[in-house]
């Protein structure tokens, strides 16, 4: 059985799937020579809505940067300590591709670290938080559902989610989603296939680790609350111009060139709450509501 494991996440695998394969010849995640489009460099609201969303995705990578790499002295076996390290570059990856991506909206380099602080959202920091201090005790079992269930799991909807409204009219940052989608799927794999057995092993941990889920989950929630109302007028704004020629983006049957702020929020956190549910079936834990 770790025989298994260690060759469907080792460092071979990882190297053949990833440098090798769908990241070959691309540039910060695309294809050489994408660029934003002009549409929404031209235009300031876009512009800032741009670089709002894309520091909610730095803040995120920073902190699986942050989990994936101090769980690795944390892992009790080599196979989980390989998987650890390609993931911890994977998230390096991720951090540096959006914040090249932050450059390239016009974000100066030596701004960078009073954009992400004005525009972070406080209650994905406070996600982070609690993940953290899990890792911080080097408590593996819990970093792990933390990281692998459920931050990469929200990151894996809100990224296909996000690809869908943009594969269209931003093929740059479209091909930029792709590759981390990928890598967030592996992730997930790992989560699912490694914990389930520490579980069983350690069924004391259930409880703590569920209510650890359910205050995660409770600050994810916030989080996309505060985005979607946040983004509620430039959604209709972008709508309103596009209307008459945009494509269908369907996410999970809904029509995001077409839905409103609400609609949206609706649908993600359906998406990321079902696939919670499942995941969290699969290795033995039950799916704690947030308290309102």
């Amino acid at each position: 059985m770790m025989a298994d494991f260690l060759m469907g996440y080792s460092i071979q695998s990882w190297l053949e799937s990833c440098p090798q394969g769908y990241l070959d010849g691309t540039d910060y995640g695309h294809q050489a020579g994408e660029k934003e489009p002009e549409s929404l460099l031209d235009n300031e609201t876009f512009r800032e809505d741009a670089i709002r969303t894309t520091v909610q995705l730095i803040a995120g990578e920073r902190a699986a940067l942050a989990a994936s790499s101090g769980l690795v002295n944390a892992a009790p076996d080599d196979p989980s300590k390989m998987f650890l390290a390609t993931q911890t570059l994977d998230e390096a990856r991720h951090v540096e591709i959006f914040t090249q991506r932050l450059y390239d909206l016009g974000v100066k380099k030596d701004e960078l670290d009073s954009v992400i602080s004005t525009y972070v959202n406080p209650n994905l920091v406070k996600f982070a938080e609690v993940l953290l201090e899990k890792v911080d005790k080097q408590d593996f079992i819990a970093g792990v559902v933390g990281q692998n269930i459920v931050l990469e799991g929200m990151a894996f909807s809100v990224f296909e989610m996000m690809h869908a409204t943009n594969h269209t009219n931003n093929p740059k940052f479209a091909h930029t989603l792709s590759g981390t989608i990928a890598d967030e799927r592996r992730h997930v794999g790992f989560g699912e296939n490694r914990i389930g057995s520490l579980i069983q092993a350690h069924p004391e941990k259930k409880e703590e680790i569920q209510k650890m889920q359910q205050e995660m989950t409770y600050h994810m929630l916030a989080t996309f609350t505060d985005s979607f109302k946040t983004n509620e007028d430039i959604i209709e704004e972008v709508q309103a111009q596009t209307m008459n020629d945009s494509a269908p983006a369907v996410f999970h049957g809904v029509d995001l060139a077409r839905a409103d702020a609400r609609e949206m929020e609706a649908v993600l956190a359906n998406t990321v709450l079902g696939e919670f549910k499942t995941r969290l079936g699969r290795i033995g834990l039950e799916y704690l509501s947030p308290a309102a």
